[in-house]
Order: structure tokens, then sequence, then C-alpha cells
């Protein structure tokens, strides 16, 4: 790791004051990383919301459409959840995230945050449909035992002695067993394998978050100028945000009540 080589070039006595400087850059990178996450989460909560409030009603002159439940959607709420316009609306945020992984060496700091921006709106967005399904007790429940899950094993993943890069091959296989095992089901729509998917999706992230809290703690290189870093700090953040909201949703599979 580059940090690491950079300890060992350093003269004898380089001393105290740099190491306890580097802790510090370490710290406001990480915290930064954090609260870009934070802030995607909070963009992605806000989006889903505004969704809802604009695609449902409890007004029956409103209503273009009832759902099974009960519940009622407006006629935009119709067009993005029954036509297929439902298609872009869950594959736009897959084709951003895509756009913001191969092009984000490109891009300016103040570039590559809006996209990040935009992707979390855009997830929001396609997030929204689990309002029509699970009552909204079960999915405040569910995000704050995400949150709580996701902070102790980020915690972990940063302060452990022990090298988790191992796990990465590993996680990485069962991840693509994972979305082969989704698009079978989709076939299939077994209840059995929806639950093994489920199970196996919050031990996949699980390990994830913390897999990519040290990687990303491990990238972190004190003589990155002032653009890197913020890449960095960037793709950290997308990374872990995207090792919580899918341990949200599984979870949520286990947890959630259906209307």
């Amino acid at each position: 790791m580059a940090d690491m080589r950079n300890y060992q070039t350093r003269p004898a006595g380089y001393g105290t004051q740099a190491d306890a400087g580097i802790d510090q850059g370490l710290r406001s990178y990480m915290l930064r990383v954090y609260n870009l996450m934070a802030l995607g989460l909070a963009i992605t909560g806000v989006a889903a919301l505004a969704m809802v409030m604009l695609t449902t009603t409890n007004d029956p002159s409103l209503a273009a459409a009832t759902l099974p439940n009960g519940k009622m959607l407006t006629s935009l709420g119709v067009a993005v959840y029954g036509s297929p316009l439902r298609w872009v609306v869950m594959l736009a945020p897959l084709a951003v995230v895509f756009f913001l992984s191969f092009r984000i060496d490109k891009m300016t700091t103040g570039a590559a945050q809006a996209t990040f921006w935009g992707y979390a709106a855009l997830v929001g967005v396609s997030l929204s449909s689990i309002f029509l399904v699970y009552t909204t007790g079960s999915i405040v429940q569910t995000f704050f035992i995400t949150a709580a899950s996701f902070g102790a094993l980020s915690l972990f993943g940063y302060t452990t002695k022990r090298d988790l890069s191992g796990m990465g091959s590993f996680l990485f296989m069962g991840l693509i067993g994972l979305m082969i095992a989704m698009v079978v089901n989709i076939f299939l729509g077994s209840g059995m394998l929806q639950f093994v998917i489920s199970a196996a999706g919050v031990l996949i992230f699980a390990g994830l978050t913390a897999y990519d809290t040290q990687q990303i703690k491990e990238m972190y290189w004190e003589g990155d100028d002032t653009l890197v870093a913020g890449r960095k700090a960037i793709m950290g953040a997308l990374r872990l945000y995207l090792d919580f909201i899918n341990m949200f949703t599984f979870l949520l599979q286990f947890m959630g009540n259906r209307d």
C-alpha cells in the first residue's frame, strides 16, 4: 500500500509528529467518506418520500388505480409503477453507477460528487415502491436495525488488525452467485429460494461492509493531492452506500410487514 511504502522510506526520526499528522489526515478522510455516504442516504430517503407523495393518494377522486392492498395510485403512480416506465426507473441507477465508476478518473471532484447525489436520488425513486408493499413502521424499524448493524460492522473493519483482503474474492463469488439466483427466481417465483437469497444477501453485504471499510482505509495516502483524495472519498462513500442499501433491502424482506 502506498502509505505503508511511504512509512518505510522515511528517514529515522521522522517522528511521532508526522505520524500524528497522518492519523489526523486519515480520520479526516474517513469522516469525509462517512459524511458523503450519510448525505447520499438522506437524499435517497427524501427522494423516496417525495415520489411516494406524488404517486399515491388517500383521495378516491384523485386515484387512477387501486392496488390489492387498498393503496391508491395517482396517474403518475400508474405511469411509474404500472407501465414500461418502471424499467427506466429500475435501470437508471444502474446506468449512473456504472458511469461514475468508469469515468470518475476523468471527472472533477464537484462533477463526481454531483453524479453521486444524482445516483442517490434515482435510487430513492426506485426504492419508493417499497412503501406500496411494506408498512411504514416496518421500513423505519428495518432502517434503524440496518444502521446499527452497519455501524458495528464498519467499526470492526476500521479497527481490526486482521487482514480482511482474503474475504474479497469469496464475497465477490458469493455476490455473483446471488445475482444469478435472483435472476433464476424471477422465472421460478420460489418462496424458499427467495428466503435463501435474502439470507445470503444479508450475510454477503455484512461481510462487504467490514471488507470495504478496511479497503477504503487502506486507500488513504497522505501524499494525495486534493483532487485524488476527493475522488477516493467519493468512491469510498459509494461503496459503503451500496453496502448499506443492499443490506437494508435484504433485511426488509425478512423483517418487513406487508400491507
